[in-house]
């Protein structure tokens, strides 16, 4: 089992290895690509050094999957390179998500709509992932008809840089701006560029990724997506809208079984889930559940996950092991 980890120096193909070695993926050999000024340095896997090649040699290689976590314009061009190879991919960026030929997939929610002729395979939104591991169950017993959401999104998102500027302005030290304005003891309510609509970019992939991955293009979502000085994971604010009522200890019950999901709900002895707590773990956590008293049938309830985690590097391995599982590698 050769495993290529497209764009392996960045912060999320630095976690890809990582959740790879910790799930016990059964590799053979690690192949990391990355850009023309890494080639020849190394990354560790296991222990065990690895030369970061190109991806020309990458693909003569022959991996059996090649996980890629490298923007949108590296996986435009790349990504049918390798399937033309024979190799699948599975991407992180947004290149494919909403192409209709290719598939965009969350293991607990919609796995089962892969074969063995997707070559190309879409990992969701960091933010989209750990709202559907939530939302899909509750669609399944309630059906849902609305949902608005607001995030708390962690600055690891943005990527090193946005790391490093928060660290520096904690420190006092001037140093490379990856956004705007200052991030830390700030809120910022852009994530990504902003569409003729007003929404940003981040908000209308969340609207348009759930409603693919849920498959019920009926629900209606309305994001409101905000960049916080926080690391270890995403939280989002959720209101849901049902067609039919619930009991709120079934939710929880519905929740606590769901795959992926752990119910963190004691608000005695304030239990929630927090980015702090959720850092460094696969699953998504969901707490604060509660019934909206201003309208039936609606539910509020809070999100966090890792999102270098299950927002990124656990779903692509998960969506390998599952091809593995169903002899589709």
């Amino acid at each position: 089992m050769k495993v290529a980890v497209v764009g392996a120096t960045g912060l999320v193909g630095t976690k890809m290895l990582q959740v790879l070695a910790e799930r016990n993926f059964p590799v053979t050999e690690i192949i990391p690509v990355a850009s023309e000024k890494s080639i020849g340095k190394q990354v560790e896997f296991k222990g065990k050094k690895y030369t970061i090649v190109g991806y020309a040699d990458a693909i003569a290689a022959k991996p059996n999957v090649a996980i890629f976590s490298a923007g949108g314009s590296t996986s435009l061009e790349l990504a049918p390179l390798f399937a033309a190879a024979g190799i699948t991919v599975i991407d992180n960026s947004s290149a494919w998500r909403m192409d209709p030929t290719k598939k965009l997939v969350v293991p607990e929610v919609n796995a089962d709509v892969l074969s063995a002729t997707d070559k190309i395979i879409a990992n969701p939104n960091c933010s989209t992932i750990q709202l559907v591991v939530v939302l899909k169950p509750l669609h399944d017993k309630y059906k849902i008809k609305r949902v608005v959401v607001s995030t708390y999104q962690s600055v690891t998102g943005t990527g090193v840089k946005a790391v490093d500027q928060l660290m520096n302005e904690r420190k006092g030290i001037k140093g490379e701006m990856a956004y705007k304005y200052p991030i830390d003891l700030n809120a910022i309510p852009q994530i990504d560029v902003f569409l003729d609509n007003g929404y940003t970019k981040e908000e209308m992939k969340m609207t348009n990724e759930t409603v693919k991955i849920i498959g019920d293009a009926n629900i209606k979502l309305t994001a409101t997506t905000v960049r916080i000085p926080v690391m270890g994971g995403h939280s989002e604010s959720v209101n849901i809208e049902f067609e039919n009522d619930f009991n709120l200890d079934e939710v929880r019950a519905l929740l606590s079984k769901a795959p992926g999901v752990i119910v963190q709900d004691d608000i005695a002895n304030s239990v929630y889930p927090m980015p702090l707590t959720a850092h460094e773990k696969d699953d998504t956590f969901v707490g604060r559940i509660r019934r909206d008293e201003t309208q039936a049938n609606t539910l509020n309830c809070w999100i966090v996950s890792d999102n270098l985690r299950k927002g990124a590097a656990t779903n692509a391995v998960q969506i390998a092991e599952y091809l593995m599982g169903k002899g589709l590698l």
